[in-house]
C-alpha cells in the first residue's frame, strides 16, 4: 500500500461506512486506482470451470453492486471479478444505517438486502465491460417476490450473455427465507430452474453456488450432495456469517452478516470438510486478508479465493500484494501450480 492509499483509507475511515464505499468507487472510476493489471506467473495462473485465471485472486461479490466500476476495477490486481447481486426488479434494500465498520476485529457488518439498480440496468451496463477480463455475476431474489427461486434464473436469462459465470446466491442473510433455498429439495428445484436458463443461452455459462457457513456437518453433506447432482461447476464458500462470538466495540452486536477476519477460520473449516464431500472446485471465501490466509484456504481445498473486507482495511492494491506473494509461498514449499497445492493440508481443518 503506498502513502496515497494510506492516506485515502483514513480520510474513508472518517465517514460512514456506506458513504465511503460510494467515495471509494467514484475516486476507482476518477482513475485514481492500481492501473497494473493483474499480476501472474506461469505458477499462480489457473483454470476453473474451463475460466482461464492469471491468478486465484478474486474480487467477492457486494464490492460492485450494480457493476458500475467494472472498467476500473479490470485494471487492478484482481485475477476475477463478481459483481452484484443483481435482482430481477430494482430494490433499495434495507432501511439505513446497514453498514458497520469494526476496525478492532477488522471486520464488518452488513444488512443490506440486496440493494441495487435491478437486472436491466446491471445488464446494460455488462454488455459493454471487457471482454479480457473473467467477470461473474451474483444472482439474487428480490424480497417481495412470490417465487424467490425463479427469481434466480430470471436474472440469468437477462444477463448471462454478458458474462463469464454466474453465482446462485442462496446464503444471504439478509433477505427473509433466503437460506431456506439451501435446503435439499428447495434447492434442487432451484438449480434444475436456473440451468434450463442456462442451457437457453446462445453460449452456456458456468454457474456456481453460494453458501453460508453457519451450517453443520449434516446440510455441508446435503449441499455438497445437491451441488454433485445439477450439474454447477464451482461451490463458493462461504457467505457472511451470523456468529458474533469474540466481537469487540459498539456495533458488535447489530444484525446482518459479518465478514471479515472473524469468519476465516469457520469459513475455512466449511471449505475443508466441504472439499471430502465433492470433486467440485471450490472458492475459498471469507476473511482472507493476507498471502498466508490465501494460501491457507488453498491447501485446505479451495481452488481459488475471493476477498472484499479486507480492502476496507488494506486497500485495493491487496489484490496484487497477495498475489505476489502467494507465488513466493507456493515456490517455498515446491508447488509447481496452484492446483498442486489445492486440499494439500485440509487435514489440518477438519
Amino acid at each position: 500500500m503506498n502513502m496515497l492509499e494510506k492516506l485515502g483509507l483514513a480520510a474513508l475511515h472518517q465517514v460512514d461506512p456506506e458513504k465511503a464505499h460510494g467515495l471509494a468507487i467514484r475516486a476507482l472510476n476518477a482513475g485514481l486506482g492500481p492501473k497494473t493489471g493483474p499480476f501472474s506467473t506461469d505458477r499462480i495462473a489457473t483454470n476453473i470451470a474451463g475460466l482461464d485465471l492469471p491468478n486465484p485472486i478474486g474480487l467477492a461479490a457486494g464490492f460492485d453492486k450494480n457493476a458500475t466500476a467494472i472498467a476500473a476495477l479490470s485494471q487492478t490486481g484482481f485475477g476475477f471479478l463478481e459483481v452484484g447481486a443483481a435482482t430481477p426488479r430494482p430494490q433499495q434494500g434495507n432501511p439505513k444505517p446497514r453498514l458497520f465498520r469494526l476496525s478492532h476485529d477488522k471486520a464488518a457488518i452488513n444488512r443490506f438486502g440486496f440493494n441495487n439498480d435491478g437486472m436491466d440496468a446491471i445488464a446494460d451496463r455488462l454488455s459493454s465491460c471487457p471482454q479480457d477480463r473473467v467477470i461473474g455475476l451474483n444472482l439474487g431474489a428480490n424480497k417481495d417476490s412470490a417465487d424467490k427461486a425463479k427469481d434466480f434464473a430470471t436474472v440469468l436469462a437477462r444477463c448471462g450473455p454478458f458474462v463469464d459465470f454466474v453465482t446462485v446466491n442462496v446464503s444471504s442473510p439478509n433477505t427473509e427465507k433466503l437460506r431456506d433455498l439451501q435446503g435439499k429439495a428447495a434447492l434442487t428445484t432451484l438449480l434444475a430452474g436456473v440451468m434450463d436458463a442456462r442451457s437457453a443461452l446462445a453460449k452456456p455459462i458456468p454457474v456456481f453456488l453460494k453458501i453460508a457457513p453457519d451450517l453443520n456437518p449434516d446440510e455441508i453433506a446435503e449441499l455438497a450432495e445437491v451441488a454433485d447432482t445439477s450439474c454447477i461447476a464451482a461451490i463458493i464458500a462461504t457467505n457472511t456469517t451470523l456468529d458474533r462470538a469474540g466481537l469487540h466495540g459498539p456495533h458488535k452486536a447489530e444484525a446482518g452478516g459479518l465478514s471479515g477476519q472473524p469468519l476465516f477460520e469457520k469459513s475455512t473449516r466449511v471449505l475443508a470438510q466441504l472439499a471430502g464431500q465433492t470433486t467440485l472446485p471450490i472458492i475459498g471465501v471469507g476473511g482472507v486478508g493476507s498471502a498466508e490466509q490465501a494460501y491457507a484456504k488453498i491447501c485446505a481445498g479451495a481452488s481459488a479465493v475471493q476477498l472484499y473486507t479486507a480492502l476496507v482495511f488494506q486497500g485495493i492494491s491487496l489484490a496484487t500484494d497477495i498475489a505476489k506473494k502467494l507465488d513466493q509461498l507456493l515456490a517455498y514449499d515446491g508447488f509447481a501450480t496452484i492446483a498442486d497445492a489445492v486440499g494439500s493440508r485440509r487435514g489440518d481443518w477438519t
